[in-house]
Parts: structure tokens; sequence; C-alpha cells
């Protein structure tokens, strides 16, 4: 699958939040939440975000995940100069080695970073 295309179409529709295709993927390391260490040798890894939303992401890792399985993320958004943290977030959707996340617990601080992120990422308005 490229790793670039749209998994399901319907999804789209029902978003809340504007999604942003980054113009260039960036990185980002994660961390298992919840599970005891001895369960996965995958318990860190790192990923590639390709999109981004106040509210998720679309990672590409090496890592198997399925849904309901919860990361911490690190995200190096372009231009700034600190990682932003999110505490939890959600794997909703997965296909290879392509997961659609959701930001469940993320500080007001990492809320703002994104928010200026994918406003200054969006296409103007006419």
């Amino acid at each position: 699958m490229n790793p670039i295309a749209r998994p399901n179409t319907k999804v789209q529709h029902a978003r809340r939040y504007q999604r942003v295709r980054v113009p260039a993927p960036f990185p980002c390391s994660y961390a298992r939440v919840g599970l005891k260490k001895w369960l996965t040798p995958e318990r860190k890894g790192l990923g590639i975000v390709y999109d981004v939303s106040e509210k998720g992401a679309r990672l590409m890792s090496e890592a198997t995940f399925g849904p309901g399985d919860q990361v911490a993320l690190s995200l190096s958004l372009p231009n700034q100069a600190a990682s932003t943290f999110v505490d939890v977030a959600i794997v909703r959707w997965g296909q290879d080695h392509t997961f659609g996340l959701e930001f469940a617990t993320l500080s007001q601080v990492a809320a703002m970073r994104l928010r200026k992120f994918v406003d200054r990422q969006s296409p103007p308005k006419a």
C-alpha cells in the first residue's frame, strides 16, 4: 500500500478536526502505554508522521499495533524547537504498518502547538 494513500474515505466525512498532510513527513517516537514490559519486545520505537490534526495523526512504523492499543508519542513537528508530547494516543485503525491514532490525553501546551501547526499548514480560507 502506498504510505501516503488514505485508508477508508468514509472516515474522512466523519472528521470534526481538519487534518493536514505535512509537506515532508516528520519523525516521532512512541512508547506503548498500559502493557507490562515483558509482554512485548516492541515497547518503544520510531515512526514517521504523514498527516496530523489537532486530535490525531497517521503514523507509519515497523511496529505492530491493533485497534485499541495505546501509545505515548513525542512528535518532532517541523519548525518547532521542542518536541510535542501526547500522553495517550489510541490506535483506531491499522493497515500493514500504517496506523490511525486518536489523541486521547494531551496537555494544553501540546494542544496549542498542534493547533498552531495545523493552522500554519492549512490552505488559506477563501
